[in-house]
């Protein structure tokens, strides 16, 4: 690995797992000494993740942290439900060998995530799947919408891989097997399944999740979102 891939997935990493808080300012002059690059590679890396999502860069102010506003939040709950059913219809229709090869293995990293409590890891395995996911729907208008709602997902669903109670800690373990059914749901070719359990694995994250945000009320109706 480079130093600038290096630099590009620690930033990645760090942003997804909190570790690097919305909002926070990245040092271009000390993240250069960090990895003993020049500014240029540098601003390289962030005008990139910029175009990723996360971040966003200021003229004469420099590059921050995506934030997180109630507006973020609230656009969040609403958007993600039909983009993640769509990503997992049209993965079913267009996945490739080698890409359903790589989801195992993020499922794999995410399995041993959960059996070691290493949130981290279960963060990033996570993220890791639903982003293959995407690529595998190859849909030009979804991907982006795709990779901005996974920052936002992650960072915000913390409280879902630090599960408190049984509860918790069930819903986890539901997650995990979630997961192994999509993975059937596109090898055998079942659009209506994997459909499906876009919705029902949203809404098992969807309460953790709001326990750490508290969005003002939703008028949603998921059911209705199914049958679109």
């Amino acid at each position: 690995m480079s130093k600038k891939e290096k630099l590009y997935n620690d930033l990645k990493h760090r942003i997804l797992t909190l570790d690097l808080e919305p909002g926070a300012n990245l040092d271009e002059t000390r993240l250069g000494e960090e990895y003993a690059l020049s500014r240029t590679p540098v601003r390289d890396i962030l005008r990139q993740l910029a175009g990723e999502g996360y971040l966003i860069i200021e003229e004469n102010r420099g590059a921050f942290v995506a934030p997180m506003s109630h507006k973020t939040l609230r656009d969040f709950f609403l958007t993600a439900p039909p983009v993640y059913a769509s990503i997992a219809a049209l993965a079913v229709d267009n996945w490739k060998p080698a890409q359903l090869a790589a989801l195992k293995e993020a499922q794999e990293g995410f399995r041993k995530g959960i059996e070691a409590s290493d949130v981290d890891q279960m963060a990033f395995y996570n993220n890791r799947f639903h982003l293959i996911m995407g690529e595998m729907a190859d849909n030009q208008y979804l991907w982006p919408s795709l990779q901005r709602l996974l920052i936002d997902h992650a960072r915000i669903g913390q409280t879902f891989y630090s599960p408190r109670n049984e509860s918790l800690s069930e819903r986890l373990s539901e997650a995990c097997d979630h997961h192994d059914l999509f993975i059937a749901a596109i090898e055998n070719r079942d659009r209506e399944t994997a459909r499906r359990l876009a919705f029902d694995h949203w809404e098992l994250s969807r309460d953790s999740i709001e326990m750490f945000v508290r969005p003002d009320p939703l008028d949603m109706d998921i059911t209705q979102l199914k049958a679109v």
